[in-house]
């Protein structure tokens, strides 16, 4: 079986949850080394993403471990046999991998809730509004390497924008929406994109005003996006190294808390988007 030299999240994702299906089992890795027919070496490679597993080895793999979820086995079934190139592929060796990585994780998402506290949501934004945020960047991008990620960002959008939208939930704060990362006009169009994007129907947008009581959450921008079953939900969250992806179910909980708690400290979706269009009105 060849090996990969860069596993994608996804990938890395499947291992894991092999890994766990075993250990909860109490099964060593050299047992299921032998069931499956292959080296210890071979399977540690599996459990790490690094190489992958057939159909077929997955299912006796479930079956030896008594996993009696047919929907978690299907799931990891699905990912097993993927063989498809998604648009993000198209990136490849140009942006970072994690770049990658994350929308391949909104492409395969159930639902995506978002809480942004410092700049808008990327997959709100608009091309003016991504580039001068990247353009912040130090040291700085030529344009060489700014142009593909404006327009990577911009792609990103299919996922709430194709004829089978996801449902979007952005809780934002004010500051967020007021701070001019370029000029007044960019700003503006910012704003009426994103009351454009309220306007579809599957996109919520929740606002967090600078005056509320109650919210302490400065540090609590983030991403959930729901799997095809609830063992397979995904969190991303910033870190000094860039985007951490979380499958931990302890902190997946983590983060199902602090999305409840910033949505309490939000308005509600009528008041918030009155409160985007007051602010246009201000510009």
């Amino acid at each position: 079986m060849t090996m990969r030299n860069q596993p994608t999240a996804r990938q890395v994702r499947l291992g894991s949850e092999l890994r766990r299906l075993r250990e909860a089992a109490g099964k060593p890795a050299k047992e299921v080394a032998g069931l499956l027919k292959v080296s210890s070496a071979h399977m540690s490679q599996m459990e790490a993403g690094s190489s992958a597993i057939s159909e077929e080895r997955l299912r006796r793999l479930a079956a030896h471990c008594l996993c009696t979820d047919e929907e978690l086995v299907e799931a990891l079934a699905t990912i097993a046999t993927e063989n498809t190139r998604g648009w993000w592929d198209d990136y490849r060796g140009v942006l970072p991998q994690v770049n990658l990585d994350v929308a391949e994780a909104e492409h395969y998402a159930t639902f995506l809730h978002e809480v942004s506290v410092g700049y808008v949501p990327g997959l709100l934004q608009t091309p003016d509004y991504a580039r001068a945020v990247f353009s912040y960047n130090r040291p700085e991008l030529p344009d060489s390497e700014l142009a593909p990620r404006v327009e990577y960002r911009m792609r990103r959008r299919a996922v709430i924008e194709s004829e089978d939208p996801l449902a979007y939930e952005s809780i934002v704060h004010e500051f967020a929406l007021r701070v001019r990362v370029a000029d007044r006009q960019t700003a503006l169009t910012q704003l009426r994109r994103i009351l454009d994007e309220i306007e579809q129907g599957h996109v919520t947008v929740r606002v967090i005003p600078i005056d509320q009581d109650g919210f302490g959450g400065a540090a609590a921008s983030m991403m959930y996006l729901g799997g095809p079953v609830p063992q397979l939900d995904t969190g991303l969250r910033d870190a000094p190294t860039g985007v951490l992806f979380i499958d931990a179910q302890a902190q997946l909980k983590q983060l199902r808390t602090l999305f409840r708690k910033v949505r309490e400290a939000s308005l509600e979706p009528t008041a918030s988007r009155d409160f985007i269009h007051r602010l246009t009105k201000e510009l």
